[in-house]
């Protein structure tokens, strides 16, 4: 898995119980997967349409680092599934404890919100894939 982001608990992500806000760590994992997601649809255009079931692991306390990692699970005509772990990292003994885990489905859609194709261009220069989906983006766009 690759890591796709990291975060520091800060006091006003705590919930009452003084761990870090489930609520929080999943708008982490949303953002950092659809980071994810359009960099390997080579698109800003992905929106999240599901997260599988989140069951957390392990509780979270201030000042802790979290570690994001994610994966391609699948790669579709108009989606893109990514696995994600977040992981709590000690620094001290550079050792990581897994939080919790799932699969986020993301969609690439047009200006209108409906689903289009992922194009990927495999020629191996991922800054050309990107320009060559944005400029088909924006013809799609201006019809």
């Amino acid at each position: 898995m690759k890591l796709i982001a990291t975060h520091v608990v800060k006091a006003f992500n705590l919930g009452v119980h003084g761990n870090l806000f489930g609520g929080t760590i999943l708008s982490w994992i949303d953002e950092a997967g659809a980071v994810y997601a359009s960099e390997e649809a080579c698109s800003t255009n992905m929106v999240t349409v599901a997260m599988d079931k989140v069951e957390f692991i392990k509780p979270v306390k201030l000042g802790r680092m979290v570690k994001i990692y994610g994966d391609t699970v699948k790669l579709g005509n108009t989606s893109i599934t990514v696995t994600i772990e977040a992981r709590v990292f000690n620094p001290h003994n550079n050792k990581e404890s897994l939080v919790c885990k799932t699969n986020v489905t993301f969609v690439r859609i047009d200006a209108d919100g409906s689903p289009i194709p992922i194009v990927k261009i495999n020629n191996g220069n991922q800054h050309n894939q990107i320009i060559t989906n944005i400029i088909l983006d924006r013809i799609k766009n201006s019809k």
